[in-house]
């Protein structure tokens, strides 16, 4: 478990599910500038900023090419840890094809599984969330096809003009892929993220289960003690959850880009 303390005054910002790109990059052009000045409106007091999944709607790193534009965002990241706030990046299922580009150039250490962190005494478990607990069938088989290395390795031998553009159109279209064939509170015994926290409190206690791809704001209390926070997203809430210290709480950022 990773410890992270927070200076006096410091707080730590999780955001998730942007999806730059989608529909198309000039549809999502107005959100990526709205994400940069939230960016901007909370450096003053970041202790650590994490980005829990799908900043992009397709992210896929060819050896030598990365998919064209983001420059806002990519911009705006690296001033933020080149100014010494640490970021930190968990791949959802949009993005899992990271594979060093953040880490050089960003300075962004990337992670393809959840984490634990104890963060002034508070424990918390992060991830994207996808193909966790029991539910997310659909996703969960396709995932076995996008991590396979030899459908990886067929893939990079498609030109990038094809293949990104194939992968947007799946993106984009495939409900399994865009999360709208789920995108609607399914009530606390069925929310499969929910279930997976709830066993998860079986073996280890966590004072907060931090995930994203659902899409959907979510604050509910476990056990009493534990609480389980879904971000929500980029697309029509554009929500973020703010831990002070002491406590953690979900919120809106409502200015206008």
């Amino acid at each position: 478990m990773e410890n992270i303390h927070l200076q006096k005054g410091k707080k730590v910002y999780f955001a998730s599910d942007n999806h730059l790109g989608a529909p198309t990059f000039k549809d999502s052009l107005p959100r990526e500038r709205k994400f940069v000045a939230w960016l901007d409106s909370i450096k003053h007091d970041a202790g650590a900023i994490f980005l829990v999944g799908d900043l992009f709607d397709f992210w896929f790193e060819y050896k030598t090419v990365v998919p064209k534009g983001f420059t806002r965002v990519l911009g705006k990241l690296a001033e933020l840890t080149d100014s010494g706030i640490p970021i930190i990046y968990f791949v959802g299922n949009h993005d899992l094809w990271m594979n060093g580009y953040f880490e050089k150039e960003l300075n962004i250490p990337v992670y393809h599984k959840p984490q634990q962190y104890n963060i002034n005494d508070t424990t918390f478990f992060v991830g994207h969330g996808d193909g966790l607990g029991p539910g997310d069938k659909g996703f969960k088989r396709m995932k076995k096809v996008f991590t396979n290395p030899f459908c990886q390795w067929l893939f990079r031998w498609l030109h990038p003009d094809l293949g990104v553009r194939l992968a947007q159109h799946l993106s984009v279209n495939n409900k399994i892929i865009s999360g709208d064939a789920d995108a609607k509170f399914l009530g606390e015994d069925k929310e499969w993220l929910v279930q997976y926290c709830k066993r998860k409190l079986e073996t280890q206690h966590y004072d907060h289960f931090i995930f994203g791809h659902r899409h959907l704001p979510m604050e509910i209390v476990l056990n009493g003690t534990s609480t389980y926070t879904n971000l929500g997203d980029w697309i029509n809430y554009f929500t973020y959850a703010v831990f002070d210290g002491e406590k953690l709480s979900l919120q809106e950022f409502k200015k206008k880009p």
